[in-house]
C-alpha cells in the first residue's frame, strides 16, 4: 500500500502499523526516533494498545516535508 492511499482522520489517534505506512521507516527505526525526541511519542489508549495523536503526527510530516529532518 502506497502513502498516498493512507489517510489520516482529521482528529483522534492512529496505530503504528498506519503511521509506519506513511512515515518510511521501520519499527526499529521509529521507536529509536521517538527515544532520541525526533519522533512523537505514544499515548497509551488501554492497558494493551497504544496510538499517536494525528495532530502530532501532521506535525511530523510538515517539518519533514519542510525540509528540517525530524
Amino acid at each position: 500500500m502506497a502513502a498516498s492511499d493512507v489517510t489520516l482522520p482529521a482528529v483522534g489517534f492512529v496505530r503504528l502499523a498506519d503511521v509506519l505506512k506513511i512515515v518510511p521507516v521501520g519499527k526499529t527505526a521509529w521507536y529509536q526516533g521517538v527515544k532520541e525526541g525526533r519522533f512523537p511519542a505514544p499515548v497509551k489508549l488501554s492497558k494493551r494498545a497504544s496510538g499517536y495523536r494525528v495532530e502530532d503526527i501532521r506535525a511530523l510530516i510538515d517539518t519533514l516535508s519542510a525540509g528540517k529532518g525530524a
